[in-house]
């Protein structure tokens, strides 16, 4: 069955940084577009980055354009996004999802909290 699962989470300080990992099985992961996903407390899914099935294009939301940054290995069925310059508005649960701007199939998520 399709899984996708993220790592790389944890507590990072204003002005930090973090690399998220997601672990795709269960489908063919280079014939995707992937997308990531956030969920803020007490907010609704936002969706952060996309990017097309070779890596070639790639989309952010205005809020994290320019430090957060989107790649996939279509080799190792692995999809990353770093993040730079976080800010403590940039807590929450984030989401690997397959498919363009599509959260329909994610992972369990992994808890990003910025905090000093």
């Amino acid at each position: 069955q399709v899984q996708l699962v993220e790592s790389g989470g944890g507590l990072a300080q204003p002005g930090g940084s973090l690399r998220l990992s997601c672990a795709a099985s269960g489908f063919t992961f280079s014939s995707y577009p992937m997308n990531w996903a956030r969920q803020a407390p007490g907010k609704g899914l936002e969706g952060v980055s996309s990017i097309t099935t070779d890596g070639s294009l790639t989309e952010y939301a205005n809020s994290v354009k320019g430090r957060f940054t989107v790649s996939r290995d279509n080799a190792k069925n692995t999809l990353c996004l770093q993040m730079n310059s976080l800010k403590p508005e940039n807590t929450a649960v984030y989401y690997c999802a397959r498919g363009y701007r599509d959260t329909s199939v994610r992972g369990q998520g992994t808890q990003v909290t910025v905090a000093s």
